[in-house]
C-alpha cells in the first residue's frame, strides 16, 4: 500500500486543499478495474479528448454527466439478447462507471459515439478576469491581456 503523507505540505500552503484531497482519494479509489479502456489526448494547449472503447453500447445505454470538476460516464448493461442463442460471449457488455477529475474552467464541448468509440471533447476556457494582464508604467490606464504567444516570445 503506497500512502503519501501530505501533512507537511498542508501546513505550508493555502488554498490547495482540493489538490491534496484529490491525490489522497485517488490512492484509495484505484480498484484495478480497467474496463472500459480509454485514451486521454491533449489536442491543443486548451483542448483535450477522452476516447473510450465501448463496443456493443448504444447512445441510449450511456449516461454522461458533467459536474463542477467531475465527468462521470456510465454504461448500463442491456437485458436480454437481441438475436438468437449466444454460443460464445467475447465482447464485454457489462455495466461500467468511469470518473474523470476536471481542472477548473474545463468544460465538456461535445460527445460522439461511432464505431464502438465514445469520443468526448473538452475545452479549457479561462475567464478574461483571470488571464494575466500587462500593467503599463507611467500612469497609463490601459491594460492588455497577455496571450500565450506573447509570453513564449519574451
Amino acid at each position: 500500500m503506497n500512502r503519501f503523507d501530505f501533512t507537511p505540505y498542508r501546513r505550508s500552503t493555502v488554498g490547495f486543499d482540493r489538490l491534496f484531497d484529490l491525490l489522497e482519494n485517488q490512492g484509495r479509489i484505484s480498484t484495478g478495474d480497467n474496463y472500459p479502456p480509454f485514451n486521454i489526448e491533449r489536442r491543443t494547449e486548451d483542448s483535450y479528448r477522452i476516447t473510450l472503447a465501448i463496443a456493443g453500447f448504444r447512445p441510449e445505454d450511456l449516461d454522461i454527466t458533467a459536474h463542477q470538476n467531475l465527468l462521470v460516464i456510465q454504461g448500463r448493461k442491456r437485458e436480454g439478447a437481441d438475436e438468437g442463442e449466444m454460443l460464445h460471449v467475447g465482447i464485454a457488455n457489462r455495466g461500467f462507471e468511469r470518473r474523470f477529475e476536471l481542472a477548473d474552467f474545463v468544460r465538456v464541448e461535445r460527445a460522439d459515439l461511432a464505431d464502438g468509440l465514445l469520443v468526448i471533447d473538452l475545452v479549457r476556457e479561462v475567464p478574461e478576469a483571470m488571464k494575466p494582464k500587462k500593467i503599463a508604467i507611467g500612469g497609463q490606464p490601459a491594460l492588455e491581456v497577455v496571450s500565450g504567444r506573447d509570453q513564449a516570445a519574451a
